[in-house]
């Protein structure tokens, strides 16, 4: 059985893709699986920000259609960049098991920064809440692969990260400063990796199913919920995490008890000055959890209510 495995063409992202070639193999050793690295627009065109390009869906794009065209059988995606709504024809066939959430510095502790300091991050949900917890901060665009992102850190105070990027290339020894997942809520499906692959496509289906984790596919699902009721966009000033309340968060079903906390910023008032608002919500179905809470924050920026937290003018 031949399956190719449609990816970016960034080391971490090479990573990613063999992890799951790795994972497929441990389930099905027959089989030839190869990856094809692409070159997407997102990984060109580093001069501008995402938001002029079309958010970090543009990353997903080009690596789905290697899908639907049939170059490829499987796209593998970090799922923090993945749009929340997934195109008709293809399907999450898995979400293997989790790596790290959280984002971190590098270059500088987070009760290091200088006033004013500078902090480069290319993220709307991470200048927020940094600039929720010091409003002095300025902050500069990070583009570009792992690489180029971590030889600006000599250039400002400190650049952010996800942590699981630099634990994944063997560089875990840069991370400065790991920031909890209560006091900086990560992007949705941070840490997550995705796979899809055509919705038809029975076979693989099942064997994508045996790379399965189910606890993180019940996490993301209430994460990828909040992100689709707030329009699926995953570069909105917003983040989520799902964690699972059981005594053995590896033993789900369906009645398992999710609790996710989020955070989704407002426009800047007349004064400068940025707002955000924080929530929980507890059930047991993700979908509805996630979409909850999704609701009851857009409600509260949307009517422009005062009582969200606010950072000084930026």
């Amino acid at each position: 059985m031949l399956i190719r495995i449609a990816t970016r063409a960034s080391p971490l992202a090479r990573w990613q893709s063999n992890h799951v070639a790795a994972l497929i193999r441990t389930v099905r050793p027959d089989a030839e699986v190869v990856v094809e690295p692409l070159s997407t627009e997102g990984d060109r065109r580093t001069d501008v920000p995402l938001s002029e390009i079309g958010g970090k869906g543009v990353f997903a794009t080009e690596v789905q259609a290697a899908v639907f065209d049939g170059r490829c059988d499987v796209a593998v995606h970090s799922g923090k960049d993945l749009p929340a709504l997934t195109p008709d024809g293809l399907v999450i066939a898995a979400v293997p098991e989790r790596g790290d959430v959280r984002d971190a510095l590098v270059g500088c502790r987070l009760i290091d920064l200088p006033a004013d300091g500078v902090v480069a991050t290319g993220s709307a949900r991470r200048r927020v809440q940094l600039a929720h917890l010091r409003p002095d901060l300025r902050f500069q665009e990070l583009r570009g692969n792992m690489a180029t992102r971590l030889s600006r850190a000599a250039d400002v105070d400190a650049i952010v990260v996800a942590a699981v990027a630099l634990e994944r290339l063997g560089l875990a020894h840069q991370l400065t400063d790991v920031l909890p997942a209560t006091l900086m809520i990560p992007q949705v499906a941070q840490g997550a990796l995705i796979v899809e692959c055509r919705s038809g496509d029975v076979e693989l289906l099942a064997l994508l199913a045996q790379i399965e984790h189910a606890p993180s596919r019940r996490q993301v699902e209430a994460e990828r919920a909040f992100l689709t009721e707030l329009g699926g966009d995953c570069s909105l000033p917003a983040g989520a995490h799902a964690t699972l309340l059981a005594a053995d968060s590896d033993i789900v079903d369906q009645s398992s008890v999710i609790s996710v906390r989020a955070v989704l910023g407002a426009e800047p008032d007349d004064d400068g000055r940025v707002k955000v608002h924080h929530g929980v919500e507890v059930g047991a179905d993700p979908v509805l959890v996630g979409s909850t809470l999704a609701a009851r924050l857009r409600s509260l920026v949307d009517a422009g209510d005062v009582s969200g937290d606010q950072a000084g003018p930026r």
